[in-house]
């Protein structure tokens, strides 16, 4: 059962700090259970992105990692993506106070998107499919098992929900997915963590937040216009993101339209 994100208490308060770490380690327990996303003997590369989720996955799987009744290493990496301002000595010096192996790495897609991509449209598109071919490829150097990305439950949603209005699907970001060409397993470890909990924890926890200088401009992206949606939902009904969130794990083929999934042509002479 998904923990409800709460409003949080000023941060001082130490007994709201520790509600909110365990709800998250719930949460994320929770995830790797039921989705068997992690197994003994897994080298998991944990994608570190200098933003609050990524962050907190690090630390949350790291916690876990010490009370897990299996084994397994955790690699931290890093993209450096070669934006102009790029802070290139926050996550290393960050990094060298963990306990944690990680590695950077140094490509410059930002001067091939700025390229390819006109003036005001969208760069998420071409920066994320450039961004998971060089993750996949070094996962496969390293001798990763898994791939640990920080997209939490409401990314999920509303990639559900985009996916519904602008390309005709019913799909989503899934908290498991096999790669394509079969050779990677991603995972999300934070599939059923609300982003106000992940919020309050990173304020709480000061993490060094770099911010993605190549689209955090793009105000009029249709991600955000349905972020908003979405939030003007659970403003009306608090906890509607968990119900979609359950709906997501509640598929019943037959009561859909899809030829593919249900029979429907022999459903009667059976």
């Amino acid at each position: 059962m998904i923990k409800h994100a709460v409003t949080i208490e000023p941060m001082g308060d130490v007994l709201a700090e520790k509600r909110l770490l365990k709800r998250l380690k719930h949460n994320v327990g929770e995830a790797i259970l039921r989705y068997n996303m992690i197994e003994d003997g897994d080298r998991i590369m944990v994608c570190l992105s200098g933003g609050k989720d990524s962050f907190a996955m690090l630390e949350l799987l790291m916690i876990l990692q010490k009370k897990a009744p299996i084994a397994f290493e955790l690699i931290a990496v890093n993209l450096d993506q070669k934006q102009p301002g790029f802070p290139e000595n926050v996550l290393p010096e960050y990094l060298d106070k963990l306990d944690i192996e990680y590695r950077i790495i140094e490509q410059d897609t930002y001067s091939i998107v700025k390229d390819k991509i006109p003036e005001g449209k969208t760069t998420c598109g071409l920066c994320s499919r450039l961004r998971r071919g060089i993750l996949y490829s070094f996962a496969e150097k390293i001798g990763a098992t898994k791939i640990a990305l920080g997209h939490h439950l409401d990314d999920i949603i509303e990639t559900f929900f985009l996916n519904i209005f602008f390309n005709g699907q019913l799909k989503t970001m899934p908290p498991k997915l096999l790669s394509d060409n079969k050779k990677h397993v991603v995972i999300r470890p934070l599939a059923l963590c609300r982003e106000t909990d992940i919020l309050a924890y990173a304020a709480m926890k000061n993490y060094p937040i770099i911010p993605c200088n190549l689209c955090g401009s793009q105000e009029n992206m249709q991600r955000k216009v349905v972020k908003k949606m979405i939030q003007q939902w659970e403003h009306e009904t608090p906890g509607r993101s968990e119900i979609i969130m359950r709906s997501l794990q509640n598929v019943v083929p037959s009561h859909l339209a899809d030829n593919k999934l249900f029979d429907f042509e022999t459903m009667l002479k059976q």
